[in-house]
């Protein structure tokens, strides 16, 4: 098979490899398209302690299944599936108490296992859920990073007529603001320094955009705060725009050693909910779902596309913010 090769950080090839063979418990996708999103920028650029070298990166992937595990009962060759890259222990404590995605022994497919930037990707057949057939095929990508949003949802523990301001129109702010429209708001504002995401964000989702929480003027504040860049300023600004009572979501991943000012005081005075949301957690069928049910405008978050060969432009295309979900595939 073909497939894109991190050999080391910075380093990238695309190689002819063996074509992986499936366990007992394991499947074998064929892979129809990739997502990249800022985890993959961390394996290529070697910010993760736990990313062995080589790998093969890739971790947002719908496919065909072209062969099963002797045990396997769930798949058939030719189901078409997303697949959850999430990989856990089952038996640290936090696995114990159901808290998955914080695994003490923590992995997953294209971060510390072999991903799906290939023609053929390796996965535990449990991860992979079956996806409508006559749906477009490059759009069971968006499922992965759904289901993040979706567990984001979870901690932020919504109610019905909430106001919500959310930092960063990307892909992940506009699925974010998507699943608020589903769950019945008052108001969604967002926040997004480029100028060209503003009409697409208030055709899928937005009551206003702005380039800045200023210019919204609402003093009240508003019930959920969540901020999808990871950037500080923005994550200071928008502590500051929580009204009484209201929660911030810290959902984007800003980097390890980033330091963000704010008042401990108003949080106690004011009662603020401060969380975290990482990753995938009991909210992977539960985005096949709202997936399927058209809940996401899928064609309008897929915005490039580049073949195995081309992964270097795919990820420069990436870096410079200039659409929303970037996808390789072997075949585009």
């Amino acid at each position: 098979m073909k497939a894109v090769v991190i050999e080391e950080p910075g380093k990238v090839a695309v190689k002819q490899l063996a074509d992986p063979t499936p366990g007992p418990t394991e499947a074998v996708v064929g892979v129809e398209a990739c997502g990249i999103c800022g985890t993959d920028i961390h394996v290529l650029e070697g910010d993760l302690e736990m990313t062995p070298y080589p790998i093969i990166p890739g971790h947002e992937f719908c496919g065909e299944v072209v062969a099963v595990g002797s045990e396997v009962q769930n798949l058939r060759a030719g189901d078409f599936v997303a697949v959850d890259p999430s990989l856990f222990c089952g038996h640290c404590r936090f696995c114990r108490a159901g808290r998955n995605n914080l695994c003490e022994n923590w992995n997953a497919t294209g971060v510390t296992k072999n991903g799906a930037c290939a023609e053929l990707v390796l996965v535990p057949s449990a991860n992979a859920f079956p996806l409508p057939a006559d749906i477009p095929r490059r759009w069971g990508t968006l499922v992965e990073p759904l289901s993040c949003a979706v567990h984001g949802f979870d901690q932020v523990d919504p109610r019905l007529a909430s106001s919500y301001l959310i930092y960063g129109a990307g892909t992940m702010g506009l699925l974010l603001a998507q699943l608020a429209r589903h769950a019945g708001p008052s108001l969604i504002d967002m926040v997004d320094k480029n100028p060209g995401r503003f009409e697409l964000a208030k055709r899928l989702a937005a009551d206003r955009v702005s380039a800045s929480a200023d210019e919204l003027d609402r003093p009240q504040g508003w019930d959920v705060v969540i901020d999808a860049t990871g950037v500080v300023p923005a994550i200071e600004d928008g502590l500051g725009r929580v009204g009484r009572g209201g929660t911030f979501l810290v959902f984007g991943v800003a980097n390890h050693d980033a330091v963000a000012r704010f008042s401990p005081f108003r949080v106690y005075n004011d009662e603020i909910r401060i969380i975290g949301s990482m990753a995938v957690l009991h909210s992977f069928e539960r985005a096949v779902d709202l997936f399927v049910r058209g809940v996401v405008d899928c064609e309008a978050m897929l915005t490039h596309s580049f073949t195995l060969d081309d992964y270097s432009s795919a990820i420069d295309t990436f870096r410079q913010g200039s659409g929303l979900k970037v996808q390789v595939a072997a075949g585009a």
